[in-house]
């Protein structure tokens, strides 16, 4: 049940892995939560999706891979090193807007914006001022984020963040939430109205 079939697994995502170990990039979401994020994406046809740290593009593949021909994804980034290998292998496809800047700033300066389904991998969004994230789902819009079980390569400051961002996203009304132990540790909210 934790193994995603190879045959299941994005074209570009080969290519894009072999470039993440390359650059040393080592806080990858795996091939269970990218198996989950393409059937959300698949759950929301014509849906507005936005990824809150590209890295180097190995969830907006898997992302891209659920959506529709009308649905639409917009990664954010910071590192223009990793996000240039999201560009070389997925930056052909229409789908995708790549943004090269910080989290915090681009959630600021869009608060107008609405999006159907948030994936939060990256602090910005997530541990930093999540509330501004929860503000751009639309009603049924789900917010999702991983690495929340312990794993040997959380930055300095990640574990005790964990609990706290948990017990917050449980407490805020309007959202229906679950903890799920699996893959990195997951949990989803779901924005009720």
């Amino acid at each position: 049940m934790d193994k995603v079939p190879d045959n299941l697994f994005p074209p570009a995502l080969a290519a894009i892995q072999a470039e993440t170990v390359a650059l040393g990039f080592n806080m990858a979401s795996e091939p269970q939560t990218g198996a989950l994020l393409r059937a959300l994406a698949a759950s929301k046809p014509a849906g507005t999706l936005l990824e809150l740290g590209t890295g180097t593009g190995l969830s907006a593949a898997w992302l891209l891979e659920g959506m529709d021909a009308k649905s639409t994804l917009l990664s954010v980034d910071t590192d223009p090193a990793a996000q240039a290998i999201a560009q070389r292998h997925l930056g052909h496809d229409g789908r995708l807007t790549l943004v090269c800047e910080d989290g915090a700033h681009w959630l600021r300066e869009n608060q107008a914006a609405r999006f159907d389904l948030i994936f939060a991998d990256a602090w910005p969004g997530k541990f930093d001022e999540p509330e501004m994230a929860l503000n751009l789902l639309k009603p049924g819009g789900i917010y999702f984020i991983d690495d929340l079980l312990p794993q040997a390569n959380w930055p300095e400051g990640h574990a005790p963040k964990v609990p706290r961002l948990l017990e917050w996203l449980e407490a805020q009304p309007g959202y229906q939430t679950v903890r799920l132990a699996w893959a990195s540790g997951l949990m989803l909210v779901v924005r009720t109205g």
